[in-house]
């Protein structure tokens, strides 16, 4: 008696081999050198073959593990923003539990201090996350990659400029928006260009240590929203 096999079911979707331990590798390697490369020479001075290069990796490799150029960009954006976002949320989620009120300080603190604290300004930090404020910066200035902001980074904002509105009840919403904006910038000129700061006031015995630069940061930007909202 033929004994009838059952038919393969040609409806489910063929089943992928997990990526080997050295294909992640490659993929992380690729990351890593475009995040440097994108920010040095920015998205168009960078191109693929310098990534491939710096990575180690065939050019092919770029392609078969993140696309095209434009989706490479916005993996390596999107990376750290998620990232970013967690420790930011976390950070504000502690202010809220040991304050009995939350102040705007308070809120600037939770959203500025993770990613000086990734960006190594209060210890050794990550290189990589020094060229990623670069990166921020780019994406921030150049209106083509809104798309990216307003997926990586405007939820995120929109939280915390949100817990702004509710100290600044009266506050118009344009403003609260631009005094973000800048207190935005300021946190990555401090991350990009703290040589400037040494370079204007070398040796300079009232300029203090990186935790008073990251403390006049908060300051500053408090006094900017109090003198964007209530001036």
């Amino acid at each position: 008696m033929t004994k009838i096999l059952p038919s393969p079911d040609l409806t489910s979707p063929p089943r992928r081999r997990a990526p080997s331990r050295r294909s992640l590798a490659t993929s992380l390697s690729i990351l890593d050198a475009a995040e440097r490369l994108f920010a040095e020479h920015g998205y168009d001075g960078a191109s693929v073959r310098d990534i491939a290069a710096a990575a180690g990796a065939q050019i092919a490799s770029v392609s078969f593990h993140h696309g095209s150029k434009e989706a490479l960009f916005e993996r390596v954006v999107e990376r750290r923003a998620q990232e970013l976002s967690r420790l930011r949320l976390n950070a504000l989620d502690m202010v809220k539990a040991r304050a009995d009120h939350l102040t705007l300080e308070g809120v600037l603190q939770a959203f500025l201090r993770p990613y000086l604290d990734k960006a190594g300004l209060h210890g050794p930090g990550d290189p990589q996350w020094l060229a990623y404020a670069r990166l921020v910066a780019m994406v921030s200035a150049d209106a083509r990659w809104h798309r990216i902001s307003e997926r990586c980074f405007d939820p995120t904002a929109g939280l915390f400029i949100a817990e702004i509105a509710k100290l600044f009840p009266k506050a118009d919403t344009s403003r609260l928006a631009v005094a973000f904006v800048f207190s935005v910038s300021a946190m990555l000129s401090l991350s990009t260009s703290r040589w400037r700061i040494e370079a204007l006031a070398p040796a300079s015995p009232a300029g203090g240590g990186l935790e008073d630069m990251a403390d006049g940061l908060v300051r500053f930007c408090a006094a900017g929203f109090h003198a964007a909202l209530t001036g």
